[in-house]
């Protein structure tokens, strides 16, 4: 597994890749983002560990330009402490953050958590789903039950329900989710979920407006709550 650390102090990478190496990982850094970005294209790596706060182009402009070409884990690294510094770089598609000071066993132990999290999202699903929730989700035919009732959706409104179905309780961001339906290439704007969450709602919530299986996380995106009732 091959990890490329971008931060631009010296004693935290040189401290995290001795940590990573020792566990066996094939470890690069960088130290600003114009040479992250320009390694990142020209190597196969497995995972990204990102400093928020870089000289020149910023830990989010770098997590943002990444996520246009791969879905490869990022775990952002940040002094700020404040919730909305936290939301924002989930909003945009980190996996992790981590606030310094940290241990570097604490971040090894992320890496290995997001990379098996990772790695359980690109197994195949099972044929037939069903969930506590009454909800049945069939990927050959592409039919959905509730509580033995066909629920009709579309098949942008399958794939969002399915790719939160398939992490229960993992929260998704509207940008994640637009990837998952649209690809890496879509340039509008990502709060056409929203619209595409509402109807699904609307087919199988009891109650649209107050929600019980797909969950609003504010500032942040959707999850999908396995075990409350339509």
């Amino acid at each position: 597994m091959r990890i490329l650390i971008v931060d631009d102090e010296k004693k935290i990478t040189t401290v995290l890749k001795a940590y990573l190496q020792q566990e066996g990982f094939q470890v690069s850094t960088a130290i600003n983002g114009l040479i992250a970005l320009t390694m990142f294209k020209e190597n196969p790596f497995d995972l990204v560990i990102l400093d928020l706060m870089l000289p020149g182009m910023s830990g989010t402009e770098i997590c943002r330009e990444i996520r246009k070409i791969s879905s490869i884990p990022i775990i952002m690294l940040t002094a700020k402490v404040e919730e909305d510094d936290r939301i924002q770089g989930l909003s945009i598609g980190a996996d992790d953050y981590i606030t310094k000071p940290f241990s570097p066993r604490e971040v090894v132990a992320r890496v290995r958590a997001v990379l098996r999290r990772t790695n359980n999202e690109t197994a195949p699903l099972a044929d037939v789903i069903s969930y506590d929730n009454g909800l049945t989700i069939d990927n050959i035919q592409h039919e959905i039950r509730l509580n033995d009732q066909e629920i009709s959706l579309t098949p942008t409104e399958f794939k969002i329900l399915g790719a939160l179905a398939k992490h229960p309780g993992r929260v998704l961001s509207r940008g994640q989710l637009v990837e998952i339906v649209q690809g890496h290439d879509f340039d509008g704007d990502d709060r056409v979920i929203d619209a595409h969450i509402k109807k699904i709602r609307q087919k199988l919530e009891t109650t649209p407006s107050d929600p019980q299986i797909i969950m609003t996380v504010y500032g942040i995106g959707y999850k999908f709550n396995q075990s409350a009732g339509g």
